[in-house]
């Protein structure tokens, strides 16, 4: 006998209390089709907050377990697919937050909770403070992509701002090593985990700001909760990056995990290994870079000297005995072409030839012009040593002077009397004027 079905099929027709007309009454299964009509309605948005319990991780991926608290309890399955996304397993007595579509499964008459998001308890409050600075900062232009840097293409000094125990240290040091060997590596340390750690990050930026000796810097960390990268979601680092006049990289945490100091940053990377590579020029691919622009050239020059020899080919045939002479100049030019695009060495010696000769001559003509200016110097000298007064007076003369050190030079310059200093090749002398004689 086909009943009709309920006449409200909402939450609150269930719940109203009316009585139902016996001509209403429905089968079990339809009962649980009207059921499944009203959870559908609930609020998917919900989370819900309790401790784990009965914990099973089934061989096919899927987590099943409890959800309960004080009063009471739900079953919940949280399926393969959804699971795999998180880099961390419940444990029983956990406290977690979830969210999901509640169902009943017919079958079993049990009602469920299908996970679809699966936070550990208090991750949501952190996640919102995250919002609230990322939207503040947002809004002031510390995102805007207008002030974002380029980094360097070929960094000579590179600095790295993390922990000196950080395993993403040495990611990061053996990545540099292997691309990069000729780049020069400055250790920033801060911790980068616990309180106060996103202060010490900040002073140590400061400090690579004030010394200048770097290119770029990179700020990383390993992989973690939310929890464990929260120093890298305070407005303290993200002020100190702002200011920062050197370019930075972020490379913290996998590449799912996203920080204040990513969209900070002038550029992100995945994980600090993508850090390093996006920093750190690839010798081996600079190699390849160059050996194909020197086959490009090669190509290039044999293009040049296939359409020459094809222009010459189109110019034989009108050519006349009265011009042979020109086409075999052309042809001994086209011959020293290629002589010396094959053998390049020849043409280096040659050059190598020329700049010994010319050094040789240039060493000569200095060796000429220091002989000849020294015996212009060894005349000029021995000039001078015929006027040096040192010289004359060795040769017998002597300098009479005056009391005020005038040089008497005619006798009628002095009276009898008078004082006078006679300066001698070695010595001089005090002596008074007896008379004068002319």
């Amino acid at each position: 006998m086909n009943k009709s079905p309920l006449p409200d099929a909402t939450l609150e027709g269930f719940s109203s209390g009316k009585a139902v007309p016996l001509d209403s009454l429905l089968s079990v299964s339809a009962y649980v089709s009207r059921l499944q009509q009203v959870l559908e309605q609930l609020p998917q948005e919900l989370w819900i907050q309790g401790e784990i319990s009965n914990f099973t991780a089934a061989a096919s991926g899927h987590w099943y377990f409890n959800l309960k608290d004080a009063q009471a309890q739900l079953r919940c399955v949280m399926f393969r697919s959804r699971n795999q996304r998180l880099d961390w397993q419940p444990r029983n007595g956990m406290g977690v937050e979830l969210k999901g579509p509640a169902n009943f499964y017919p079958p079993a008459g049990t009602f469920q909770i299908t996970v679809e998001s699966l936070r550990q308890a208090g991750l949501g409050r952190l996640y919102e403070a995250f919002l609230r600075l990322k939207a503040r900062l947002e809004q002031e232009g510390l995102f805007d992509p207008a002030r974002k840097r380029g980094l360097p293409s070929h960094p000579k000094t590179i600095g790295l701002i993390t922990s000196p125990a950080a395993a993403a240290l040495r990611d990061v040091l053996t990545t540099l090593k292997r691309r990069a060997p000729g780049c020069g590596v400055i250790l920033y340390p801060a911790p980068v985990q616990g309180e106060g750690a996103a202060a010490q990050l900040a002073q140590a930026l400061d400090t690579a700001a004030s010394r200048a000796e770097c290119d770029v810097l990179i700020l990383c960390r390993g992989g973690g909760s939310i929890e464990d990268l929260w120093s890298f979601n305070e407005e303290i680092l993200a002020r100190a990056m702002a200011r920062c006049p050197i370019p930075i990289i972020s490379g913290v945490g996998h590449e799912t995990d996203f920080t204040i100091a990513d969209f900070v940053a002038d550029q992100r990377a995945p994980t600090p290994t993508a850090a390093a590579e996006l920093v750190s020029p690839d010798r081996a691919a600079l190699l390849q870079h160059w050996r194909q622009i020197q086959s490009r050239l090669q190509r290039g020059f044999q293009r040049l000297l296939q359409r020459d020899m094809l222009r010459l080919d189109q110019h034989l045939p009108r050519l006349s005995t009265l011009v042979q002479w020109r086409l075999r100049q052309q042809q001994l030019t086209l011959q020293g072409l290629q002589q010396r695009l094959k053998h390049p060495g020849e043409n280096l010696h040659q050059q190598r030839l020329g700049l010994e000769q010319k050094r040789r001559r240039l060493q000569q003509s200095w060796h000429h012009r220091l002989t000849r200016e020294g015996l212009v110097l060894n005349r000029l000298t021995s000039g001078l040593s015929h006027l040096n007064p040192h010289a004359v007076l060795a040769r017998g003369f002597s300098i009479v002077r005056t009391a005020d050190g005038q040089i008497v030079r005619t006798s009628n310059t002095v009276d009898p009397a008078q004082s006078v200093s006679i300066t001698l090749a070695q010595g001089e002398l005090e002596a008074t004027i007896q008379r004068r004689l002319s």
